[in-house]
């Protein structure tokens, strides 16, 4: 029966890899979290006037869906592109709004947490 040599060196760029992993996990995290901030601002500048942007309540426009219900109709992920090449809405009371790449991806991200 052969035996398993554990090697120092393995060992040790296991530790550094792991608590690497482990020191990264709570920014990932937060820059989540800041995400979902920014998204929540950018809906209540652009979108609350119409729509019910958190998770209770209903929309001041009638017809207007409440954010919360969105992902019942669209996979909110591919709004993303939407936001970027510009919203227009079904009808002439939605103003149209174009957004960068990072102000779509924190659109989606807030959209996302109200899942």
């Amino acid at each position: 029966m052969t035996k398993f040599h554990f090697d120092r060196t393995l060992a040790y760029a296991l530790f550094v890899v792991g608590g690497a992993l482990l020191a990264a996990t709570p920014v990932a995290g937060d820059e989540m979290t800041a995400s979902v901030e920014r998204g929540g601002h950018i809906a209540q500048d652009n979108c609350a006037t119409c729509h019910a942007i958190g998770t209770s309540g209903n929309s001041p426009l009638d017809g207007a869906p409440p954010f919360r219900t969105l992902h019942n109709s669209y996979p909110v992920e591919q709004l993303g592109e939407l936001f970027i090449e510009g919203v227009a809405g079904p009808h002439s009371a939605m103003p149209e709004f174009h957004l960068d790449q990072d102000e779509s991806n924190d659109m989606v991200a807030y959209l996302k947490s109200l899942e």
